[in-house]
């Protein structure tokens, strides 16, 4: 765009798919580009890019704009406090890990993306119960057959893949689901939820096969409205009616929406891809909140990211996925966004 002369650069959340390295390159870029006296707006929820590339803040809720401020002027705190309307935890209150027996494992796992190529190649690694591992990489790297190949929903052409200690390699998503494992799609709407049904009959997708909300395959509306009335409360989500189609909810809502339903259905695996994405610091803390819960009541959480400081913030462990590749699995207590950065462009790969 500026090869072809634009004066004025809209950027969407332009770093989801960029390094860190990459990302304060894309900051320079911009800089060079005011400075020449060109123009930018940059779209983003990380607070640290609005201070770091921005010279002046609009701040957005429900649809209109609640402040304008010099960066220089305010911080993350208060940018956060008027994009939710209170106050936000950006350090959330982590306790140690106490790992119990292992509930996933991966050996050697090959698979193919749609169009017939490697996506995997050679994937090992290991979760226990009370453990969340995180995984870190540029967009497109090898994630979503990752997680595919977690839940039932691609087939692995090589390897083995373990739950709870039994080979459950290439079986069918509804097996991978009364193995115990939930999953927190990327794609929130297209896979997570479905649009045009009510929030009730969302959250009870996945218990609807077993009392208590069906009887010898009846299904009981009345069960069906209370387990949903439990979980609004239980994870404030914000609707005017348990009836209430889904697709009139926010995006932040939608996500409870699906969280609540996988969390009440995990029965040891929570895999979760990219649950914070798009959404404001406000539900970003709830969701994360959320994943360490899970953690703490002795559940092992995979969870796939592209925002390294919320891996850094609630994760254990740290696996940098290159070209469908463990390029190194950190401790996330001692591991930098600087090395992250270098493992996820291929530069550097850290050996056990």
């Amino acid at each position: 765009m500026l090869y072809r002369g634009a004066e004025i650069l809209i950027l969407d959340e332009p770093t989801a798919v960029l390094t860190p390295q990459e990302s304060r390159e894309l900051g320079h870029i911009l800089k060079r580009m005011t400075d020449e006296g060109k123009s930018a707006i940059f779209i983003t929820h990380k607070m640290e890019e609005v201070m770091e590339f921005s010279q002046w803040v609009r701040v957005m809720r429900a649809g209109r704009v609640v402040a304008v401020k010099k960066t220089a002027e305010t911080n993350p705190q208060e940018l956060a406090r008027l994009m939710v309307g209170r106050e936000v935890l950006f350090q959330l209150e982590k306790n140690a890990c106490t790992p119990g027996d292992v509930v996933l494992e991966l050996r050697d796992v090959h698979a193919e993306n749609d169009k017939g190529l490697p996506a995997l190649r050679g994937v090992s690694f290991t979760i226990r119960g009370g453990e969340i591992l995180g995984i870190a990489g540029v967009a497109g790297n090898g994630q979503r057959e990752l997680v595919e190949v977690v839940t039932g929903l691609r087939k692995a052409t090589q390897g083995k893949v373990f739950i709870n200690g039994e080979d459950r390699t290439n079986k069918p998503p509804l097996d991978i689901i009364r193995s115990g494992v939930s999953h927190i799609p990327a794609d929130r709407i297209g896979m997570g939820a479905v649009a045009d049904m009510a929030v009730a009959d969302n959250i009870a997708m996945k218990g609807y096969r077993q009392p208590p909300l069906t009887d010898h395959g009846i299904l009981h509306p009345r069960r069906i409205l209370e387990l949903a009335r439990r979980m609004i409360e239980a994870f404030r989500i914000a609707t005017p009616t348990p009836q209430t189609h889904i697709k009139f909810l926010s995006g932040g809502n939608i996500q409870k929406v699906i969280l609540a339903r996988e969390i009440d259905a995990c029965a040891g695996l929570l895999v979760a891809a990219y649950p914070s994405r798009g959404l404001d610091v406000g539900a970003t803390e709830a969701v994360r909140r959320r994943l360490l819960e899970q953690r703490d009541a002795g559940r092992a959480v995979l969870l796939v990211s592209e925002d390294l400081e919320e891996l850094l913030t609630i994760a254990d462990h740290i696996a940098v996925l290159f070209e469908g590749r463990i390029m190194g699995i950190l401790p996330a207590a001692t591991a930098d966004i600087e090395t992250l950065g270098l493992m996820m462009a291929g530069a550097q790969e850290i050996k056990d």
